[in-house]
């Protein structure tokens, strides 16, 4: 019983990292992607072709590659290794440039799903554009872009576990501590807080669902 409750009290610390990870990664990235879905449709070819350029290469290349560009492209390139002192730093700003190529991409999409007679009606009806956004496309973009919105969501959830390759102390890395003393057991019990964590994610997604339903689209 000691030893089950040491490893989880380690399980928990680690668990909450990740949770801190996955929630940090969310406040920043989904506003950020925002303005790179702004980009990537701007008028001005220059920047639009530069952030959509910007997109296909973090969306075309592996999570884990950029952990560890951003962690040690610093000390390589300049001498200066600024995120030696904080592993979580570099783990976050790469989770949020990560996470808001592929918001961004969601967000595209789901604008440009709205039908251009949608936008003309409104003009009929006297709305300026910022009204027109409001009252008729947001909701309805919402709406849209909310099944794959989840799917990513829940995907940041397991994605957390790939820091562990800089060290920074999330479940993962935890359990990887008493596997090193031969318990392998809490390598599974990590399972039981992803499967939670994304359970209630699950629920809640759901639960969003059911109270757009009035929008049919």
């Amino acid at each position: 019983m000691g030893q089950f409750t040491e490893v989880t009290l380690s399980l928990l610390n680690g668990f909450l990292t990740t949770v801190e990870l996955f929630a940090l990664t969310l406040i920043f990235s989904l506003p950020l992607g925002l303005l790179l879905t702004f980009g990537s449709k701007s008028k001005f070819k220059p920047l639009s072709l530069t952030v959509r350029f910007f997109i296909w290469i973090i969306r075309g290349t592996p999570l884990m590659l950029q952990i560890l560009v951003v962690f040690f492209a610093p000390g390589i390139l300049f001498g200066n290794p600024i995120f030696a002192g904080n592993r979580f730093l570099a783990a976050l700003i790469t989770f949020v440039i990560n996470y808001a190529c592929y918001f961004s991409e969601i967000y595209r999409g789901g604008i440009e799903s709205i039908s251009v007679g949608q936008y003309e009606a409104g003009l009929v009806l006297g709305l300026d554009k910022r009204q027109i956004f409001a009252k008729i496309i947001l909701m309805q973009v919402v709406k849209r872009i909310l099944p794959p919105m989840s799917n990513e969501i829940i995907t940041l959830v397991k994605d957390t576990s790939l820091v562990r390759v800089i060290a920074v102390a999330e479940i993962i890395r935890a359990a990887e501590k008493f596997a090193a003393k031969g318990l392998i057991w809490p390598l599974f019990y990590t399972g039981a807080f992803y499967l939670a964590f994304s359970g209630l994610l699950t629920i809640l997604f759901g639960k969003l669902e059911k109270k757009l339903d009035y929008y049919r689209i």
